[in-house]
């Protein structure tokens, strides 16, 4: 069910794709729309929006009416990136309760794979930028060997996590480890426990 390298080759295609035509689908269509790769490119499209809208909050001619917007496209954004990371764990969990339920002994995981694949996206996303600043005609030679630099100590990154991430697979599959699925429970977008909100509706 969980293979690292296949995760890792989607997020690759993908964040190519989605920079080379903003208007692709964040799944491919010939890819079944409820199967565990279509969730995982849903995840990292969502990290993929995210870091660009963020990007937008720091530029340098924003206005104070350009910020708010984009503060709350972020924290819209960022909602359904951590919705769509509980739903890779979910998927995963009903996936073992039909196939091979874990052993429920076995020491718990404290970080799941949907964590784990979040930050292989963000990973992702990281060295495919990191790149754009190698090729860059504009920038000092000095520039360029800063993010050579950086390059490396990312990629050095991603391939452990990807190897973290089928061990800690294996093992699960081996009944020696176990993981659960935790809810973000984020506050802040619910009018119901946003301080801010609900006092200012309550005047």
């Amino acid at each position: 069910m969980v293979d690292a390298g296949q995760i890792v080759s989607l997020h690759q295609r993908a964040t190519l794709l989605w920079h080379q035509n903003p208007a692709a689908e964040a799944v491919d269509p010939a890819c079944d729309p409820a199967g565990w790769l279509a969730r995982v490119a849903l995840q990292h499209h969502a990290n993929f929006d995210l870091w660009h809208i963020e990007d937008e909050a720091r530029a340098p001619g924003a206005t104070d009416h350009d910020l708010a917007e984009v503060k709350r496209r972020i924290d819209r954004t960022n909602q359904q990136r951590n919705d769509l990371v509980e739903t890779l764990d979910l998927a995963l969990l009903e996936w073992l309760d039909a196939n091979s339920p874990m052993d429920a002994a076995a020491p718990l995981h404290s970080e799941t794979p949907g964590l784990m694949i979040d930050r292989l996206s963000i990973l992702s996303l990281k060295i495919h930028h990191t790149g754009e600043e190698l090729v860059r005609s504009d920038a000092a030679s000095a520039h360029i060997e800063r993010n050579r630099l950086r390059l490396g100590i990312l990629t050095e990154q991603r391939t452990d996590l990807a190897a973290c991430l089928d061990e800690l697979w294996s093992q699960v599959m081996a009944g020696q480890r176990r993981f659960k699925l935790y809810r973000q429970l984020k506050m802040y977008n619910d009018p119901a426990l946003n301080p801010a909100i609900y006092r200012a509706a309550g005047k």
